[in-house]
């Protein structure tokens, strides 16, 4: 008797043999692109040069032990190429993104990745879970424009998603319109500059006077970072993995007259970025280029589990911060990046008139 399970157990070893037919099918030239970082992107082009590629891509998933504030507290973590977030892959529609998915021997846990930008169940989740001391290959075809978070969830079910999204494991790719981005008049948009902030809440436990614990390895973290997160009350709100990552001397340079694009990812929770003295000139805040940009914006709005994207040339020198406008989480949680502009200063955009001086006593008639 054949059972629905041998169908479909056959159906995924057919799949799985038609793979290479596949592959070999693709008559196309291929890139392979060397991941950076973020909050930096890897050199790509804004406007198709060539026809569609293939974009070698290759992702490692790193376990490790990271420091996320000033205070030293520290998070059993798990990232894709050792950085939270995950690094930026570009791509322009109609390129097929084909990812090696490495989990070294030295991790103790599977990892694979969702990729939202991707066609197929689980987007991908499925076809690329690997042990420890493997790794795999997916390739999908980028057929929707936008940017698009990837995270890891391995298994589909269960406590294991949330607590490695929890733990750093996202990323985003954005998939650019082969002609380039566009206002609502098809007018051509251009960038200086391109920067990635991920946004990641923190669930790191506290012992009974309140201090954060400190684990040996991700397994002993388990329980009690469950436990914590269940309550939905993150202890951190940060950009880029620590608080004070992307502030100081490692603030995201640019200068006067340049257009910055800004890509923000939150896998989990919804936020509400904000650049103080600065605006939202072009903003697609549900991250698809397929949509007009809304215009002058002062805050915009990235839904939890999904990335927006935002364009805005810097008219003035100095620090400007760029926040999550719930003010808690970007003073009291960590959710504070800053810009670094250099150039020259327009008196007529603002100037102060008078300088701080003693408020003098009025002078009574009676």
């Amino acid at each position: 008797m054949i059972t629905k399970s041998a169908i479909r157990a056959a159906a995924a070893v057919a799949l799985v043999l038609a793979t290479p037919a596949l592959a070999q099918d693709l008559k196309l030239p291929r890139q392979k692109v060397e991941l950076v970082a973020p909050p930096y992107a890897h050199p790509h082009e804004q406007v198709a040069k060539q026809g569609p590629k293939i974009m070698e891509f290759r992702l490692t998933v790193e376990e490790k032990r990271i420091v996320i504030d000033d205070m030293g507290t520290k998070l059993q973590a798990m990232t894709f190429n050792g950085s939270i977030p995950g690094p930026l892959m570009v791509v322009h529609e109609g390129d097929y993104v084909e990812v090696t998915l490495v989990n070294p021997e030295t991790n103790s846990m599977p990892h694979n990745i969702d990729f939202h930008g991707a066609t197929g169940a689980s987007g991908g989740g499925d076809l690329t879970l690997v042990n420890p001391g493997e790794r795999v290959v997916l390739r999908w075809k980028a057929t929707r424009t936008g940017v698009f978070v990837y995270h890891c969830i391995p298994g589909g079910i269960g406590p294991m998603v949330p607590w490695h999204i929890a733990s750093g494991m996202s990323g985003t790719v954005m998939v650019l319109p082969r002609d380039g981005l566009k206002d609502a008049a098809s007018k051509p948009l251009h960038y200086d500059r391109v920067y990635y902030l991920g946004e990641q809440d923190f669930y790191v436990p506290r012992d009974a006077k309140g201090n954060f614990k400190t684990y040996d390895t991700h397994i002993d973290a388990f329980e009690d970072t469950l436990d914590a997160m269940r309550k939905l009350i993150p202890t951190h709100v940060v950009f880029n993995g620590r608080v004070g990552a992307l502030t100081g001397k490692d603030a995201m340079p640019a200068k006067v007259g340049e257009t910055v694009l800004i890509v923000h990812s939150q896998v989990d929770r919804d936020s509400r970025p904000h650049l103080v003295g600065g605006h939202g000139d072009y903003v697609w805040e549900t991250g698809k280029f397929s949509n007009p940009p809304m215009t002058s914006l002062e805050t915009w709005f990235i839904r939890g589990g999904s990335a927006g994207a935002a364009l805005y040339t810097f008219l003035q020198p100095g620090i400007y911060g760029y926040v999550n406008h719930n003010m808690i989480e970007a003073f009291e949680l960590g959710a504070t990046a800053h810009f670094r502009v250099e150039g020259t200063w327009n008196h007529d955009l603002m100037t102060q008139v008078k300088a701080p001086e003693p408020v003098q006593a009025s002078v009574s008639l009676r």
